[in-house]
């Protein structure tokens, strides 16, 4: 299997994007602030399970995912704080947190397979 093929790869790409576009339309304190750590901590997901997945070791795989994992609540936290400060609306936030709330379950469940003979399912 290669790494686009892995679902987790996709989705979390996907949300880079769509947090890449959400900012965009930021003015520039909220970009400056919170907005360039929101960007990072998105990106971070994919790039740290792409990573994990060129490792040679499964340990490894297993260790850039638990990062991932790490950058994907980071994201969630952003999220929160950007609605509470009125930078995102209600209806933006809730649907990209139910899109990383199912990206959470996966990557766990994908994180508890590495290692096991078949992790291609995630």
């Amino acid at each position: 299997m290669n790494l686009e093929e892995l679902k987790i790869y996709n989705i979390s790409m996907e949300i880079g994007d769509e947090v890449w576009k959400m900012v965009d339309s930021w003015n520039r304190f909220e970009k400056e602030t919170l907005g360039k750590q929101f960007v990072r901590a998105a990106d971070s997901i994919s790039l740290n399970i792409a990573e994990g997945y060129g490792r040679f070791h499964f340990k490894e795989a297993r260790n850039f995912c638990f990062i991932a994992r790490g950058s994907l609540y980071e994201t969630k936290t952003i999220i929160v704080k950007a609605t509470s400060r009125r930078i995102l609306q209600e209806e933006e936030s809730e649907k990209i947190l139910s899109r990383i709330i199912v990206l959470q379950k996966m990557l766990n469940a994908f994180i508890n397979k590495i290692g096991s003979p078949k992790p291609n399912d995630y």
